[in-house]
């Protein structure tokens, strides 16, 4: 019988079956979720942070430094507040710089110092500066990898930063974190610069004493290191004094003798020394932790040690307030839409960096002072 017009042809009966399938389960673990916000860390209190540094907490202690290392506003505010409640517990450690030209094993060195203070019965915080990326701002903080031996000491403390470009911004969160490791029992504070380069002067206004390594036979030594660096050392020390490199290490003692003489004396009337070591085979190490004893007795018997830290608080503040205001400046957001429109000008040349720079501040201070 054929359809009339219009009409569909009957459907023949398909021989393939489709049964209701199941449910799919979610792409999501709901139990695994819930453990995994069970085991969020809770906000803790200045206070409960505070208990925690003094009482030798190393998970509060790294919590701490991370606070002061964050850049959100909450964790600065918190921040503060554990610093603030940690200065009157800071103070009493002995804070010593070291730097070096890349290549000439300060990580090595320090383990090596580090384990010998250690044996003294000191007990120390290593905070390492570690270069960070100009276009990621990734960071390798690989220095806890190259203290194999130290870092799993029960009497050390290993926390390597970030320096993320910005030199003043290390040395604000630096200066705090040496306060809240003195907070917590640590006597011995060694800060570990990038390198040889500008971060020693930031380094340099916060330690009590400030080691210089180099090395011997890469070349020449006096035309390896800026005489900035020279100038602000409280003693020498040529690294991987051993083996082949005997002979040459003693040699460039002598001409950095020879050198440090043609500088003018220091103030406090201190003449740094210049000593050998191998930080690989242990040599050396003693007398060098003799030379800064001895550097500390003579400086506080002449009263320049507690001088000096005084001088450092005073940069502090200076630097503090500088940072806090470029902080505030690039924070605030009509400056922000401002710094945008100048840009634009200055790439049409309608305006000078000078003009612009002026105009920005102008602004800035004026609604501010409306505010």
């Amino acid at each position: 019988m054929k359809n009339q017009p219009g009409q569909q042809a009957p459907r023949t009966p398909s021989a393939l079956k489709v049964n209701k399938g199941i449910p799919q389960p979610s792409s999501l673990n709901e139990q695994a979720a819930g453990n995994f916000r069970l085991r969020r860390k809770p906000e803790l209190s200045a206070e409960t942070y505070v208990r925690g540094i003094l009482d030798g907490d190393r998970v509060l202690l790294s919590r701490a430094i991370t606070l002061i290392e964050s850049s959100l506003k909450s964790h600065y505010e918190l921040a503060q507040r554990i610093i603030e409640y940690c200065i009157p517990y800071s103070g009493n450690s002995l804070r010593i710089g070291i730097t070096g030209v890349p290549g000439v094993g300060k990580s090595t060195f320090i383990e090596a110092f580090g384990k010998h203070l250690i044996e003294q019965d000191h007990r120390i915080a290593v905070l390492a500066i570690d270069p960070s990326s100009g276009i990621s701002r990734g960071s390798i903080l690989g220095d806890k990898t190259r203290m194999e031996t130290l870092s799993v000491d029960e009497n050390a403390f290993i926390r390597p930063s970030p320096s993320a470009g910005s030199l003043g911004g290390v040395a604000r969160k630096t200066r705090e974190t040496i306060i809240l490791c003195e907070a917590a029992g640590f006597d011995i504070v060694l800060v570990e610069t990038v390198g040889v380069g500008q971060s020693e002067t930031a380094v340099h206004s916060m330690v009590d004493f400030f080691l210089l390594l180099m090395l011997a036979g890469a070349g020449d030594e006096l035309q390896g290191i800026k005489r900035g660096i020279i100038e602000m050392c409280d003693g020498m020390a040529i690294n991987k004094a051993d083996g082949d490199n005997l002979n040459k290490a003693g040699a460039a003692r002598i001409q950095y003798e020879n050198a440090l003489h043609l500088f003018p004396p220091a103030a406090s009337g201190w003449k740094p020394q210049v000593l050998t070591c191998s930080a690989i085979q242990k040599t050396g190490i003693p007398e060098i932790w003799e030379m800064i004893l001895e550097f500390k007795t003579k400086m506080q018997a002449k009263g320049t040690f507690q001088s000096r830290r005084m001088s450092q608080e005073k940069h502090r503040m200076h630097n503090t307030i500088t940072e806090t205001l470029k902080e505030r400046f690039y924070s605030d957001t009509i400056i922000e839409k401002m710094i945008k429109e100048a840009e634009d000008k200055l790439a049409k040349q309608k305006i000078t960096p000078y003009q612009a720079a002026r105009q920005l501040l102008d602004s800035y201070f004026n609604d501010n002072k409306l505010r």
